[in-house]
């Protein structure tokens, strides 16, 4: 019998001439491996070749191989790999289509858009939060130091100086008129203390990234010197 090169070339097969790969980091094996399981009729013999075929599939992650919730992902990929035509008694619920495939809902951004952005928009929540407190030492020491968590926000965004009245008159306004401070004869903290208090904050921001900057130079100081020592 010769042996015609030509016809042999012929014979080869072509992955682009193949079937589309459904999961291809499986590889073809497991997916003529799971087309051939979907064609055999015994149930039982059925079974015992999806087993098979999900403990081949877990060798390639033998770490996750045991872990419950990676046996379920294995299971809706033998699924999803035999188009969902496969009739096999499964440990979870069966994926379908429709539940592998199912869309998320729109996320709908909250859009805030507050009067006064150098609050940011948790001083609202806070507000309200303070607002459910019953009457009393707890409430009143609560709004105060929200008072002067405005104060030094404010202060952050203007460096110069803010009045404590313009702070009672924001409150009370984000309040809807549920806290009036300017009835209180309390003070808030000096400009000084929450000046120093932001200077302090920007000092450690600058620290840190000083420090890793300087981790950075020693650390490509010391490739550089040990590649020139290699040369």
């Amino acid at each position: 019998m010769k042996f015609n090169t030509k016809d042999a070339i012929g014979q080869l097969g072509y992955n682009t001439n193949r079937e589309h790969l459904i999961i291809p980091e499986y590889g073809r094996h497991i997916q003529i491996l799971i087309d051939q399981i979907c064609l055999i009729e015994d149930r039982e013999e059925r079974n015992k070749a999806a087993q098979y075929a999900i403990s081949v599939m877990g060798s390639m992650n033998p770490h996750l191989r045991d872990v419950p919730d990676f046996q379920h992902k294995l299971w809706d990929q033998l699924f999803m790999m035999s188009k969902f035509q496969l009739d096999v008694d499964c440990p979870f619920p069966i994926a379908t289509k429709d539940t592998i495939y199912l869309k998320p809902g729109k996320l709908n951004y909250p859009q805030n858009h507050p009067k006064y952005r150098f609050y940011g928009n948790n001083i609202t929540y806070m507000i309200n939060e303070a607002l459910k407190f019953e009457d009393g030492d707890m409430k009143d020491a609560l709004i105060m130091v929200i008072a002067n968590h405005m104060k030094k926000s404010f202060l952050s965004w203007n460096k110069d100086t803010v009045k404590d009245d313009v702070i009672f008159e924001h409150l009370y306004e984000l309040s809807k008129g549920k806290i009036n401070l300017f009835k209180k004869e309390e003070e808030l903290s000096t400009t000084a203390n929450l000046m120093q208090v932001n200077k302090k904050q920007s000092n450690k921001t600058n620290h840190s990234n000083t420090q890793k900057n300087n981790n950075n130079k020693k650390y490509n100081k010391n490739n550089n010197h040990q590649f020139k020592s290699k040369k």
